[in-house]
């Protein structure tokens, strides 16, 4: 577990999503390699819009793109799959609920990888909870 005297970097996020991917089944991981993992701030305007957020804090992270299971060989991608996790609503949410900072970074990684395979919550609480 690691212990910050200051509040956690983009990096130290990054950090803890990447270990936070290396606890996750080889299966999947390989599966979302070429996905990237994006760690921001906050999201951007036009992203609070479009989900309709009250606050930037509303929003831990997204998964942007098509999920597999709705891809098709014809559609053309205008751009690529991501997944966004942002710092100050996850860092926020740490200091709100007290819980563990990488168990909440795994939890929103999961749920966005998740969200790139089109899995429905059940599936990410099992993915979560190392059942699969």
């Amino acid at each position: 577990m690691r212990k910050f005297t200051a509040p956690p970097s983009l990096a130290d996020i990054e950090a803890l999503a990447n270990d936070a991917l290396g606890s996750i089944p080889d299966s999947m991981r390989r599966l979302v390699r070429n996905v990237p993992i994006l760690i921001l701030d906050f999201p951007d305007e036009d992203l609070e819009e479009e989900m309709g957020l009250e606050s930037p804090f509303d929003l831990l992270g997204i998964y942007a793109g098509v999920p597999e299971t709705q891809k098709s060989l014809l559609d053309v991608s205008t751009r690529p799959d991501m997944i966004l996790l942002f710092r100050r609503p996850i860092l926020d949410y740490w200091c709100e609920t007290a819980e563990e900072l990488a168990a909440i970074v795994r939890h929103v990684l999961i749920h966005e990888i998740g969200h790139h395979f089109g899995f429905s919550d059940d599936d990410m609480d099992r993915i979560e909870g190392g059942a699969y």
